[in-house]
């Protein structure tokens, strides 16, 4: 098996993503996304926890053990995910994936009727080794649902930028919606752990909105 080219450092930050096989949609139902969110607070610590038996209002307060990572954004996307970590541990992002990405997948094939791999490979990631692109990235990643109502916004522009706020602030797969209200899957992330570059949720939304202004020559 190849080596994978980025180490994972704890007090490092990094961008991990991966998307269904052959782009395959890997979230078909509401079920399936709030499965992942909720293996996002489960696998990310070393109890055994039958989340079936717990209450999903207490399901993310529930002792998990030691943590491997502490998240600081994610959104779902209906063939794809982007996650933010830092390690907490020795390889703590290599654990975590493993039993988040192993632990959804046999969900998914059992829910859904299906054999194979679900995911294309292994998971990607992307080593944010300067404050820059870290930055960048949570408002890359919580971003990404504009695609849902405008594939080519990258290219043409927003054509609507109100409906495109809107649409960030209600979409439920993502820790965007997270940084202006408590919500019980508000515990899968550790905020703590990362640089505070925002000092209000207006001020975030101010970012989202620069960004929304920004158009390129290619998507």
């Amino acid at each position: 098996m190849p080596m994978r080219k980025v180490s994972f450092v704890p007090g490092e930050f990094y961008h991990l993503y991966n998307r269904g096989n052959s782009r395959q949609v890997i979230y078909k139902t509401d079920a399936d996304y709030t499965r992942f969110m909720t293996l996002l607070y489960i696998a990310n610590g070393t109890n055994s926890l039958d989340f079936r038996r717990i209450d999903q209002e207490e399901l993310f307060r529930s002792e998990r053990g030691e943590q491997q990572v502490a998240i600081g954004a994610y959104c779902l996307m209906p063939n794809h995910f982007h996650i933010l970590v830092t390690p907490l541990v020795e390889d703590g992002v290599t654990t975590f994936m493993r039993k988040l990405t192993t632990g959804y997948s046999m969900y998914f094939n059992k829910r859904h009727l299906r054999t194979g791999s679900l995911f294309e490979g292994r998971f990607k990631s992307e080593h944010a080794d300067n404050d820059n692109y870290l930055k960048y990235l949570f408002s890359y990643i919580h971003l990404n649902p504009v695609k849902l109502i405008q594939s080519d916004w990258l290219k043409v522009g927003i054509r609507d930028k109100s409906e495109a706020l809107k649409y960030l602030r209600d979409y439920k797969y993502s820790s965007y919606i997270d940084n202006d209200l408590v919500r019980p899957e508000s515990g899968i992330l550790e905020k703590r752990k990362f640089p505070e570059y925002f000092s209000s949720y207006e001020n975030y939304e101010g970012e989202m909105e620069e960004w929304l202004n920004f158009k390129r020559d290619c998507a």
